[in-house]
C-alpha cells in the first residue's frame, strides 16, 4: 500500500504559489516586501488542507498520519520568514528599510524669509546653529533669509514646507528675535544628516548680535552703518569694503590672519599653552564696530 506522507504536498504547492506570487509581481507592479508579508498564511491553508483531504479521502478504516519532517520544517521555515516581514511591516521597520534604500541625495531651496522692519526696531539678534551662513548688510528695511539645503529622500519630496519649518521670529520691545531651527535629523541605524547653506539679511543700519553653537559665518558688512557683536562661531570670514568705515575687534580668539598688516595684534599668545588672541583691523575711522568674541579663527578678506 503505499504510505501518502503529510508535508511533502505542501512543500510543492508552497513552492508554487510563491514563485507565481513572484511572478506576478513583476508584471503587476505589486510590491516584493508587500507580497512576502501577505502570502504566508496561505502556507497554514495549504498544511491544513493536505491533512484534512488525506484523511477524508483515506479508505483506512484508522488511517494513520505519516510526516515527511524535512518538508513540514521547510513549509515552517517560509512560513517564519513571512510571518517576520509581517512583523517588520506592521512596525514600521521594513517601511524604513526600503525608504532608506531608495534614498538619493537631493538639494531644495529653503523657503524665503522675511521679516519687515520699521522705526522701532533698533536692534536684531540670530541665534544659529551649526549650518554654513553668510550675513550680509542690505540697504532694505527687512530681516531675509535664504538658501538651500541638502538631504537624503527617497519620494523627491521637500523636507520643509514653509519658512516656520526652519526659522522663528519675535519682536520683543526694540529687539527683533531670530532663531534658527535644527532640521529635523532622523537618529539610530537611519540616520539622516541635513546641510544648509544660507544668507541672511540685515538692514545696515540696526544693531546685530549673533549668536551661534559653532557654525561656519561668512560677513559681508558692506556699508555698515551700525555695530555687530559675534559670538560662539567655529570660523569667520570676514569681508571688508575698502570704501567701509569699521573697527573689527577680535578678543580671545584662537588665531587671526589676512594680508599683511591687515591685523594689529594687541595680545599675542602661544597656542600650545592654549594662550588667545587679541587683534584689531581698522578701515577708515573706524565708526562701527564689529566684535568678535568666543570664536576659534577669524580671517579677513578685503574687497
Amino acid at each position: 500500500m503505499r504510505t501518502w506522507r503529510v508535508g511533502t504536498f505542501s512543500m510543492g504547492a508552497s513552492l508554487l504559489l510563491l514563485g507565481l506570487f513572484l511572478f506576478l509581481s513583476r508584471f503587476l507592479g505589486l510590491d516584493l516586501v508587500h507580497v512576502m508579508s501577505a502570502w504566508w498564511p496561505v502556507l497554514l491553508i495549504v498544511l491544513g488542507s493536505e491533512i484534512l483531504l488525506y484523511l477524508f479521502f483515506s479508505k483506512q478504516e484508522k488511517p494513520i498520519l505519516k510526516y515527511d519532517f524535512v518538508s513540514i520544517l521547510f513549509v515552517g521555515l517560509l512560513g517564519m520568514a513571512g510571518i517576520l516581514f509581517a512583523t517588520l511591516s506592521a512596525t514600521g521597520i521594513m517601511g524604513k528599510v526600503e525608504e532608506v534604500v531608495a534614498r538619493e541625495e537631493r538639494s531644495f531651496e529653503l523657503p524665503d524669509f522675511s521679516y519687515q522692519v520699521d522705526d522701532r526696531i533698533k536692534r536684531v539678534v540670530v541665534r544659529t546653529v551649526a549650518y554654513q551662513t553668510t550675513i550680509e548688510a542690505t540697504e532694505e528695511k527687512e530681516v531675509s533669509m535664504f538658501g538651500t539645503y541638502r538631504t537624503q529622500t527617497a519620494k523627491k519630496e521637500k523636507l520643509l514646507a514653509s519658512a516656520n519649518d526652519y526659522v522663528y521670529a519675535k519682536r520683543k520691545g526694540d529687539t527683533l528675535y531670530i532663531n534658527v531651527k535644527t532640521l529635523p535629523n532622523e537618529l539610530g541605524p537611519f540616520y539622516s544628516h541635513r546641510e544648509v547653506a544660507s544668507t541672511i539679511l540685515i538692514p545696515r543700519d540696526v544693531e546685530l548680535e549673533v549668536i551661534s553653537t559653532g557654525a561656519d559665518i561668512t560677513l559681508n558688512p558692506r556699508e555698515l552703518e551700525n555695530h555687530w557683536n559675534i559670538k560662539g562661531v567655529s570660523s569667520l570670514d570676514i569681508k571688508v569694503a575698502e570704501t567701509s568705515n569699521l573697527s573689527v575687534q577680535a578678543v580671545d580668539v584662537d588665531g587671526v590672519n589676512g594680508a599683511d598688516g591687515a591685523w594689529n595684534i594687541t595680545k599675542e599668545g602661544d597656542p600650545n599653552l592654549g594662550d588667545r588672541v587679541d587683534a584689531v583691523h581698522k578701515s577708515g575711522e573706524g565708526k562701527y564696530h564689529i566684535t568678535i568674541s568666543n570664536t576659534h579663527y577669524v580671517s579677513l578678506n578685503r574687497n
